[in-house]
């Protein structure tokens, strides 16, 4: 979400007492102070509450009366996982005589008992969530720029009752906490349940409480918690590499000393195709992409230079491996270009797997992914198992010091950064969207992907 929030303002009274939030978020940025829900702020006097994921990447509820925290409930455990979903929950019922019953936080559908601060607060004590003068948002925390960065699906608010995590989630034959997704649960006065399977903010859960985007762009993707689409990693070493869109648009700067940049997903086995809009300045084309046998976590490279990563260039238009040409008619990238990368695990050229690239659209050096036994215009690459790490992974890299050059990738969100695809191309798995027909028995490479 980054710099959107969606908002409303209650026009009828509920409990300040007892309610209970739920969604299920997926993180993009580290170390920062956003805010998935709060409500507040009446000037002149500063009264809120807020469920925010501070710099120290932990949970916590607060309440602030007359801008002073008079309430903190906050977990010991770091949310640090950029690629997959969370499903967090925060009941609240201040009626409780047990302090430590007022204020329950729960992750994947276990209570969180280690908790770093318990400043719970007292009996009866309001909260400003059922006040009608206070704006309700999520996304973001009113009168302040901490917004939340990165995704969010299946929101639950209920006005009234305190639930727990088993009422929003459950776990399936194995063991893996998922959504419920129609559960039985009471609304209230001010109660909603929005972002359901989608981007609407059109309450579904009858009571009409619908929100409006209050800034920026809410954009609808396919990454949910059931389908976790790849994305770039922060968690590398990444110096120089800025990230934004949900950490699908990678931009490096003009430092001396830039990193390779991996997916959060590698495969094994599988079929896997991805597209790639190239961006920057006049020298753009020093960007170089393509797949590595490493996770690249030590540091510096480009891709291309070492025997256990492929890199298609754009200034030469030319595909590396081991600092060497593997040969082919292929074709320069600048900005604007949408470069494919399609890569078979399960067929095999002369012991090796296979790679193919296309620039808009046009698969280069003859290729024909589609066709499995057809040898022109594949580059070989290691199976994942006699390399580095047993993954492939998805791969950028920049050439050029002076070079700052975008990768905004299309993983099969169906997006290039903001921008939805203009006219999605077939794909026969059902998996993704895409700007161009997907090769026959290739997919995203997506958790469902993974596991076809």
């Amino acid at each position: 979400m980054a710099t959107t929030y969606l908002t409303r303002t209650p026009s009828s009274s509920g409990s300040n007492t007892t309610w209970t939030f739920s969604a299920w978020i997926k993180r993009s940025a580290l170390g920062l102070d956003t805010v998935p829900f709060a409500t507040g702020y009446s000037s002149p006097q500063i009264d809120e509450s807020i469920i925010n994921i501070g710099a120290d990447d932990q949970l916590r509820f607060n309440i602030n009366v007359n801008d002073v925290t008079d309430v903190t409930v906050q977990s010991s455990r770091k949310l640090r996982d950029t690629s997959g979903w969370y499903h967090i929950v925060v009941a609240c019922d201040t009626t409780q005589a047990t302090a430590s019953d007022r204020i329950k936080i729960y992750f994947n559908g276990e209570l969180e008992t280690n908790l770093s601060n318990t400043d719970y607060p007292t009996q009866n004590q309001s909260t400003f969530f059922g006040d009608t003068n206070k704006t309700q948002e999520i996304g973001r925390q009113p009168r302040t720029s901490n917004y939340f960065d990165g995704l969010m699906s299946y929101v639950h608010f209920t006005d009234g009752t305190a639930y727990q995590a088993s009422d929003f989630g459950q776990y399936d034959a194995n063991g893996v906490w998922t959504i419920n997704t129609s559960p039985s649960v009471t609304y209230g006065t001010n109660g909603f349940f929005i972002l359901k399977d989608g981007n609407s903010v059109t309450d579904q859960s009858g009571q009409g409480n619908n929100f409006t985007v209050g800034g920026g762009t809410l954009t609808n993707t396919e990454d949910s918690p059931s389908n976790v689409f790849a994305t770039w990693n922060p968690l590398g070493m990444n110096r120089d590499v800025t990230f934004s869109s949900g950490n699908t648009h990678a931009t490096y700067g003009t430092s001396g000393t830039r990193d390779i940049v991996t997916g959060t997903l590698g495969a094994v086995s599988g079929k896997y195709y991805w597209e790639i809009e190239i961006q920057g300045s006049s020298s753009a084309n020093n960007a170089v992409l393509g797949v590595s046998l490493s996770d690249w976590n030590s540091g510096y490279a480009v891709a291309g230079e070492t025997n256990y990563a492929w890199g298609f260039r754009g200034y030469d238009g030319a595909v590396y491996n081991n600092n060497s040409s593997v040969g082919g008619t292929w074709s320069t990238f600048t900005n604007g270009d949408k470069i494919g990368v399609a890569v078979n695990l399960d067929d095999e050229q002369g012991g090796l797997n296979k790679l193919y690239f296309s620039k808009n659209g046009t698969w280069l050096n003859g290729a024909d992914p589609s066709n499995l036994t057809s040898t022109t215009g594949v580059v070989g690459i290691t199976k994942p198992e006699n390399g580095v790490s047993g993954f492939l992974f998805p791969v950028i890299s920049d050439a050029g010091s002076t070079a700052t050059p975008q990768f905004i990738t299309n993983f099969g969100n169906g997006y290039f950064g903001t921008t939805a695809v203009s006219s999605a191309g077939t794909n026969a798995s059902g998996i993704g969207i895409f700007e161009y027909d997907v090769p026959t028995g290739f997919t995203a490479l997506s958790t469902k992907g993974l596991n076809l």
